[in-house]
């Protein structure tokens, strides 16, 4: 049998430069983390006078940036703050990272040369003060481009004609209506850019000490990826701005390598000459990684503030909600990203209006009621709802002698209000019908092969068995607050080994048989629900879909 395993003694540095800071882990050849160091940007950086790692710009609605020196200056930070660990660099074979997707970075006309002839002896923010055309980045939290929305999605046929080309509609956060304002607003500082990185892609021009790709996984959040062919939309790079192309370089797999260490780092931290940078890739994509997710049919649900679900599949279906990315860790595969911004707060609310406040007086009530919940149906929207388009509401219905055996001649009635357990179950299952119907229509089978939990209420058992019985699959749970600089430094070790094969290789090959001794590990949390159950939900779930298509049309945002 072909060996996959790593050279013993070598180790495999992954960052994530997220929104509020800059993460460091460093995996040994046999997954379990070394060290792991944080540089918080507000207050390791307080000279940026950012909040949350952020500037909200008063004078133009939406308008939210970073300083990109910020994240140059954070990057020497980091290095030295490893340096101090005892950390030894010599032994790091290959680095990749994570990047806070969609956001970007415009380098001025000349800067390569700059980026080629870093001087060992001072700091990178001392060499490149003068490197970026726009002193902010455009970054996620941006909703200033709904006009270049608009105007991209019409001149490429509808918001449903990009999603099929690019895996999502325009959204204000995505890269390209962002790069088609500054266009639009400041044509000067366009023509004098030479590339535009997105934040993956830059840090690991810094660290190669040249341009790096764009990687396909992070590049299909800019609404200019023809996800199918994995290269630029000619249609899409016309309706953004003009000679973006040559801006943009070209784009590569997320586990090929982008180049060696530059000379700085061998010279300055004593990086080992022949150490690999690997293609950066989005925050989303690396956490897909850090949960290993990487065969068709899992799902991973991440239960936080807004609740996430990840999943993989051979055969996508975009649509005008959610968004689909090629895998980062698979040559064929695609991972899709569905937001629910009713997650945590939402359960809480219910949790303090029906259940005392008490968790385990909603865990109580949760047991009690049968599944099903005597046919009583709940949406429950505190914010506004980015899936279904739904504004602030509570909306209740009964199916009459609904058995989950037939819809058959059962009619529903609205009501003002459930009693309490019913109240509970309706939200937790009305959430997970939710996620399942939306997962089924991108190409989720059913059931999913596994689901891995992650998140804060994934330590609630009773929700993790409600999961189980509505998606009829075993539920896993991880305990794993970094997934994404984890994931990046499981990619570096993917890419040290596609290189080392000559050419893809699973990423699953790296540790199978031997997940449960590292620091990917996930246990068993609560088997696969009775299919007869499973199926009385895919009928509960159907009526569901009925009445949120209703309620999209009568109340629905565009």
């Amino acid at each position: 049998m072909e060996d996959f395993s790593l050279p013993h003694d070598s180790y495999y540095l992954g960052f994530d430069s997220s929104t509020q800071s800059l993460k460091a882990t460093v995996l040994d050849s046999n997954f379990n983390i070394v060290v792991s160091e944080l540089v918080r940007f507000d207050s390791d950086l307080p000279h940026y006078n950012t909040k949350d790692g952020v500037y909200r710009d008063s004078s133009v609605n939406g308008r939210i940036v970073s300083p990109t020196l910020m994240w140059v200056e954070a990057l020497d930070l980091m290095l030295q703050k490893l340096s101090k660990s005892k950390l030894n660099f010599g032994k790091i074979a290959a680095v990749s990272g994570s990047g806070q997707q969609h956001g970007s970075v415009y380098w001025r006309s000349g800067s390569s040369q700059i980026l080629s002839s870093l001087d060992p002896k001072k700091s990178l923010l001392d060499q490149l003060g003068n490197a970026f055309s726009i002193k902010e980045s455009p970054i996620w939290m941006d909703s200033s481009t709904t006009a270049q929305c608009r105007q991209i999605e019409e001149a490429c046929g509808g918001a449903i004609e990009l999603a099929k080309v690019t895996g999502s509609r325009a959204y204000e956060r995505f890269t390209g209506p962002q790069i088609k304002k500054i266009f639009d607003t400041q044509p000067e500082v366009y023509n004098n850019t030479e590339r535009i990185s997105l934040v993956s892609s830059f840090v690991a021009s810094l660290l190669i000490g040249a341009y790096a790709a764009i990687d396909h996984s992070d590049g299909a959040g800019m609404n200019l990826m023809d996800i199918k062919k994995k290269d630029w939309s000619k249609l899409a790079l016309e309706a953004t701005a003009p000679g973006l192309e040559s801006k943009l370089g070209n784009l590569a797999p997320a586990y090929s390598v982008a180049g060696n260490i530059a000379a700085y780092f061998v010279e300055r931290y004593h990086f080992n000459k022949n150490c690999l940078v690997i293609n950066w890739s989005g925050d989303n994509p690396n956490s897909v990684a850090g949960l290993t997710l990487n065969i068709p049919g899992d799902l991973g649900i991440s239960l936080g503030t807004s609740d996430t679900v990840f999943m993989i599949t051979k055969d996508p279906n975009p649509g005008l909600e959610g968004h689909v990315f090629p895998s980062p860790v698979d040559s064929e595969g695609y991972m899709v990203m569905l937001v629910y911004k009713n997650g945590s707060l939402t359960r809480e609310d219910v949790r303090d209006r029906f259940a005392e406040k008490s968790w385990d007086t909603f865990n109580k009530f949760l047991q009690q009621t049968p599944p099903l919940n005597g046919g009583k149906l709940g949406f429950y929207y505190k914010d506004h709802e980015i899936l279904p388009p739904l504004p602030v509401g509570f909306h209740r219905y009964i199916i009459e002698n609904f058995t989950g055996d037939t819809l058959d001649g059962l009619s529903e009635h609205e009501v003002q209000e459930f009693d309490a357990p019913s109240e509970v179950r309706a939200i937790i299952e009305g959430q997970f019908l939710s996620m399942r119907a939306h997962a089924e229509r991108f190409g989720m089978p059913s059931p999913p092969q596994r689901i891995i939990a992650t998140g804060g209420a994934s330590a609630n058992h009773c929700i993790l068995s409600s999961i189980a019985s509505i998606f009829g699959c075993d539920v896993y749970t991880v305990q794993r607050p970094d997934s994404a600089s984890l994931g990046a430094a499981l990619r570096a070790a993917h890419g040290f080994l596609c290189n080392e094969k000559g050419g893809f290789v699973p990423i699953s090959n790296m540790y199978m048989n031997k997940l449960e001794k590292t620091s990917m590990s996930c246990k068993l949390s609560v088997n696969a629900g009775d299919k007869q159950l499973v199926s009385k939900y895919a009928l509960f779930m159907k009526k569901r879909i009925e009445i949120e298509n209703r309620l999209v049309e009568k109340l629905g945002r565009i």
